[in-house]
């Protein structure tokens, strides 16, 4: 019989060394490699929490406040580098339709300024790995990744009992914020939308940890909940894009600069959060195994 703490130390051994993994990468700045440290300590921090009642009391959630200190600094290079690319991108998709001679001062505003704010981050992160309170963190993460704070009495449990105990509290957990996304007000969708996709995010994480010990019914659980996490993630990002983009052209304009382009850019991406929406009602069925209203 494999018990739930034998279970839970191999999935955090793994999400743990995928984190420190990414340590020396992000140091010498490699592609990607912000967001793939950043999506390991999301990682961690979400599997914590589903499982936390196989740690002793307290231990989650000092270690949750170091991850989520951690992943906020990763998350603000990381926001910063998806925005630079994202309106390269819509730039040399749309650029045309506007006015040429505002092309440089639109691409200072939006992709100069956000790969300015990205060297601006990853200097903090660098420092913040050279300091004493991420050299705790770290040290602290290579004990767990053996030695756990687990609470004995619990972890001594039939693990397929346990992990599935929880894969069905996450996912009841996600169905109820997708029950309610109806009746919420107009201009509270876009922050329950996500809340839905965090939801999705952490029953995803949960099956994956899952899946050695319950099987194929967690695997593909969690690939469910991973496609409605990218389609709202999707919504999510042109959302904030959007808003980004009015703010960059209210600045052009306080500065006696043409707002043409943002124009052309910002309806380029309502129509995009419009697209990835229309996939949401399906996509959230099928979590649920259930046909679409839509």
């Amino acid at each position: 019989m494999t018990t739930a703490g034998n279970a839970l130390v191999a999935a955090l051994r793994d999400d743990i060394d995928r984190l420190l993994a990414a340590e020396p990468e992000v140091r010498s700045d490699a592609p990607d490699s912000v967001h793939q440290m950043r999506v390991a300590t999301r990682r961690l921090r979400s599997v914590l929490r589903s499982y936390r009642k196989l740690f002793g009391k307290g231990t989650v959630t000092a270690m949750g406040a170091e991850l989520t200190w951690l992943a906020g600094l990763l998350g603000a290079a990381r926001d910063a580098e998806v925005r630079a690319d994202r309106f390269e991108t819509l730039l040399a998709d749309h650029a045309e339709q506007g006015p040429p001679d505002d092309l440089a001062a639109v691409t200072a505003r939006l992709v100069l300024a956000e790969r300015d704010r990205y060297r601006a981050a990853h200097e903090e992160i660098l420092t913040a790995l050279d300091d004493a309170r991420y050299r705790e963190l770290r040290s602290e993460l290579s004990r767990w990744r053996g030695e756990p704070p687990l609470r004995h009495s619990r972890a001594a449990g039939t693990a397929a009992d346990f992990f599935g105990t929880v894969l069905r509290r996450d996912l009841e957990r996600l169905q109820a914020l997708v029950r309610a996304e109806p009746t919420v007000a107009a201009a509270e969708r876009v922050e329950r939308l996500h809340d839905i996709r965090k939801s999705a995010k952490r029953l995803r994480y949960s099956c994956e940890a899952a899946a050695q010990t319950v099987g194929s019914d967690a695997a593909d659980l969690g690939k469910r909940a991973k496609q409605l996490q990218t389609i709202l993630g999707d919504h999510r990002d042109t959302v904030e894009s959007h808003e980004t983009i009015l703010a960059r052209a209210a600045e052009a304009a306080a500065a006696g600069e043409r707002t043409g382009t943002y124009e052309i850019l910002a309806a380029a991406e309502d129509a995009a959060a419009g697209r990835a929406l229309r996939h949401y009602p399906a996509t959230a069925a099928a979590v649920f195994g259930q046909p679409s209203s839509s």
